[in-house]
């Protein structure tokens, strides 16, 4: 991933020292469990962990020869011991080590990921608990429907992240695993007991069936997950932009003083960090297809994955770590226009009460199809001659005989649909 969208403790956990680090942390582990299953002498498995390490320039020397990067690894690690380096890696397969320490990086991407939603989070639920009684217009199609809250929108967002966090501690559960069970997953070469231990030893769960390889529709769910959570924060972003545009201005995402939205024009205000999240959630949309197709993998294994998996499980991961912390700083700072937003309820002429005349109509004991072609057709005439749909009303004289001035009073308020918006905010504990 190209350093803009790197965030340093992200890219900590994929960067080439940890990802080998932690091929070390499952070689020591093994080491110990043969230790422990009186395979191979207690002191060498002490110098192993002890003393075991590793030199990246070397990695890299080594790997031009080899062209095989786990070989190359454990030459470098072997120059680090004395005799006892002939353990290192005894038994074991390079899918047991790759696949297991990455189920270590991503569990800890895992935990980064879990951070950057909770915080989002957060940020939601203080915006939709102050904006709860922010009266704007709800449109359907994108055009008027009726009257709603900016919180409530913003509630139904919270509810979203709550969902996307227990997708994500799902799919960190799924993919936190290890595998220590031999070229073809037999453990002919590695009994059950030492990959038991070593997974205990390092905190994974167990894939209990293995073909070398962990099976890859973990990897698709944790990756799909990750997918997903960048949808919503598409979904967002989406209804940030429109509410940005110049004839809505209704909310706007942050704009510092000396920024700059155009080099031709001045006077542009762009959601330019909203476009940004749109862009990076397709991309993980992309990265979600390829690990579906990872899946199916020749009989035991092949390695068609593998170079797939060095690209998308480590941009995924930083992609969506930087694409939640953009839109949690745009979410804080976000400015909200309520006068705008009530200036563009009344841009309809009213007509955002029809339903209620429509249900006042048919208590009065008219017809469904008869009250719905009174209302549609006085809202008709509110569209195509701009004038408010209550003048309308007065003047239709099929309204006014079943429902009285004070009644049509009564029905054109906007605090009506404010009276049970707290119940969603209960339900969500705000």
């Amino acid at each position: 991933m190209i350093p803009r969208y790197s965030r340093p403790q992200m890219a900590a956990v994929w960067s080439d020292q940890n990802k080998f680090q932690r091929w070390l942390d499952v070689e020591i582990a093994a080491c110990q469990a043969w230790a422990e299953l009186g395979r191979i002498p207690a002191e060498d498995a002490d110098r192993i962990a002890r003393h075991a390490s590793f030199d990246l320039d070397k990695i890299n020397e080594y790997m031009a020869i080899t062209h095989h990067d786990v070989t190359a690894f454990l030459r470098s690690v072997s120059e680090s011991l004395g005799d006892e380096g002939r353990f290192v890696h005894f038994g074991l397969t390079s899918s047991d080590v790759w696949d297991t320490a990455t189920g270590l990086q991503l569990r800890d991407a895992s935990v980064l990921l879990l951070k950057d939603v909770d915080a989002l989070t957060s940020v939601l639920e203080k915006q939709a608990a102050k904006y709860r009684d922010t009266l704007c217009v709800g449109r359907t199609h994108g055009v008027h429907a009726e009257p709603t809250t900016f919180g409530l929108k913003l509630a139904v967002w919270v509810d979203e992240m709550r969902r996307n966090r227990l997708r994500l501690e799902a799919a960190r559960d799924a993919v936190a695993v290890g595998a220590i069970s031999g070229t073809v997953g037999t453990h002919a070469s590695v009994p059950p007991e030492l990959e038991e231990f070593v997974c205990q030893r390092l905190g994974l769960g167990l894939e209990n069936a293995s073909t070398q390889v962990i099976q890859r529709d973990r990897h698709a769910q944790f990756v799909t997950t990750l997918a997903l959570i960048g949808a919503s924060l598409e979904k967002f972003a989406t209804e940030i932009r429109a509410l940005q545009k110049t004839e809505v201005r209704e909310a706007e995402e942050p704009f510092d003083e000396g920024q700059t939205g155009s080099s031709a024009m001045p006077h542009k205000r762009n959601p330019e960090l909203c476009e940004r999240v749109c862009g990076l959630a397709r991309v993980l949309r992309g990265y979600a297809v390829t690990s579906m197709e990872n899946v199916a993998l020749w009989h035991e294994r092949d390695i068609s994955h593998s170079s797939t998996e060095r690209i998308i499980l480590p941009d995924a991961c930083l992609v969506l770590d930087y694409a939640l912390t953009l839109f949690t700083g745009v979410m804080e700072r976000l400015t909200v226009f309520p006068e705008h937003m009530r200036e563009n309820l009344d841009r309809s002429y009213g007509l955002v009460f029809s339903q209620r005349v429509l249900l006042a109509l048919i208590e009065t004991g008219m017809s469904r199809q008869d009250a719905y072609k009174i209302v549609q057709r006085n809202a008709m005439k509110s569209w195509n001659e701009r004038i408010p749909f209550r003048q309308n009303l007065d003047a239709d004289p099929e309204v006014t005989s079943r429902l009285p001035a004070a009644e049509l009073d009564a029905l054109f308020d906007y605090g009506y649909y404010l009276q049970n918006v707290g119940a969603t905010f209960e339900r969500l504990g705000l």
